[in-house]
């Protein structure tokens, strides 16, 4: 349910459980992680989904089970975060629950129209992973981090657009083409380069 792509440094990671909202399991999870941490050798790494929606979160069941809470989540959008290489989330539709972490922790989001974003830990009585409202707060300011935090919000990818949380909207047959255009500088640089540039951003 999650395949891994390679094309010379080029890595496409695909959530496939278009039936179930692409809603992750543990071990679509820790599989996510394994990639994650292995995207180091890569030079880009995009993450995408099959279907209408990018990811619901947490499988219903296993959320229940306690997935909802697990460090995996922390481990998967701290591995991102800590990639060398330029990382893209190209939404190929909604983005709810814990998967937003991952997005978050991506270097770049592009998304079809008509998608929504969203992250309902107040009304579900969870707390956000750690590492998700601060990055959160540093793409859209602390009110508007409020506004899908606390206050619930479906957000609109063109409204998110606005507020900085995405970076690019597309039409849904353009996705990957752009994700792979965005790319290119990265994958003709040298890998050392391309991570001193990242890092002289952070």
């Amino acid at each position: 349910m999650i395949s891994l792509e390679k094309e010379g440094g080029y890595w496409l990671a695909v959530i496939d459980r278009p039936e179930k909202a692409n809603s992750l399991t543990p071990e679509m999870l820790e599989r996510l992680c394994e990639i994650a941490e292995a995207a180091v050798e890569a030079r880009v790494l995009v993450l995408t989904g099959v279907g209408k929606v990018f990811s619901a979160g947490a499988d219903l069941e296993a959320a229940r089970a306690g997935l909802a809470t697990s460090p995996l989540w922390e481990r998967l959008s701290g591995a991102i975060a800590a990639l060398p290489c330029l990382t893209i989330c190209a939404l190929n539709g909604t983005l709810a629950g814990g998967a937003m972490g991952m997005a978050l922790a991506c270097d770049l989001r592009i998304s079809v129209p008509g998608a929504k974003v969203f992250y309902p830990v107040m009304k579900l009585g969870f707390l956000p992973q750690p590492s998700d409202p601060p990055r959160l707060a540093a793409l859209v300011g602390p009110a508007r981090a409020k506004m899908i935090l606390m206050a619930g919000q479906k957000v609109p990818v063109e409204e998110a657009q606005v507020w900085g949380l995405i970076d690019r909207i597309v039409p849904p047959d353009h996705l990957m083409s752009t994700a792979r255009a965005l790319a290119e500088d990265a994958l003709g640089a040298a890998p050392d380069h391309a991570a001193a540039i990242k890092g002289l951003i952070r």
